[in-house]
């Protein structure tokens, strides 16, 4: 292989695509889905919130755009995705779908989490007058942190993931160089730079994630 013919210029191009896509998404991600999940927690069944009939419906869009896959999605969502952005390519392109995609997702995760959450805990704040709000901020979401920066860090993974996918309709970015250069162009030399790239991107989000994970966890 002649890894001499590669041009590294795009390569980190790409790889800056990248990572804009994966944290500007991860931002509007955790914006939407935290309270989302917060919602869907505190709505649940013998929860502080409980209210059948919405946490069925916020249940049934998040099951329902979780059981798309990211690829369909992506084709689907172009309309929107235009009228948001005004294109449906490149690093601007690619983001709302992302959004769209792993918002539902991240928002089970953070539902998940705050289950895990002693139930003493919120019981001593009641006893205590505290209300809904400051439950939340004061006790819940400060007790789940370590469970909500692992389920930060599985997202931002998934994100990675998706935001290669996204070179399958010109979303920029490591998928869309390996596939152009790559696939389409037969440089096996690109799908290989390209994949340990994204390969060592997952573990460095992966170890950060942890890192944070240990440090916010009571012992």
């Amino acid at each position: 292989m002649d890894f001499s013919v590669i041009d590294w210029d795009d390569i980190l191009q790409a790889t800056l695509d990248t990572l804009t896509m994966t944290g500007v998404s991860l931002v509007f991600t955790i914006l939407l889905g935290l309270p989302l999940g917060v919602l869907l927690f505190l709505t649940g069944k013998k929860q502080l919130l409980q209210q059948g009939a919405l946490y069925a419906l916020l249940s049934f869009v998040v099951n329902m755009l979780r059981s798309v896959p990211f690829i369909i999605l992506l084709i689907v969502l172009i309309p929107l995705t235009l009228f948001l952005v005004g294109t449906s390519l490149g690093v601007a392109g690619t983001i709302p779908p992302l959004v769209i995609g792993t918002t539902p997702f991240f928002a089970r995760l953070v539902e998940n989490v705050l289950r895990e959450v002693d139930k003493g805990i919120i019981e001593a704040c009641q006893a205590m007058g505290a209300k809904t709000h400051q439950i939340i901020l004061h006790a819940l979401l400060p007790e789940a942190l370590p469970g909500l920066l692992a389920a930060t860090t599985v997202t931002t993974i998934a994100l990675v993931s998706y935001s290669a996918m996204s070179g399958v309709i010109g979303g920029g970015g490591l998928g869309d160089l390996a596939l152009r250069f790559g696939y389409q162009r037969f440089q096996t030399e690109v799908m290989i730079v390209t994949v340990a790239i994204l390969v060592i991107l997952v573990q460095l989000f992966q170890w950060l994630g942890d890192v944070l994970v240990a440090r916010f966890t009571r012992k």
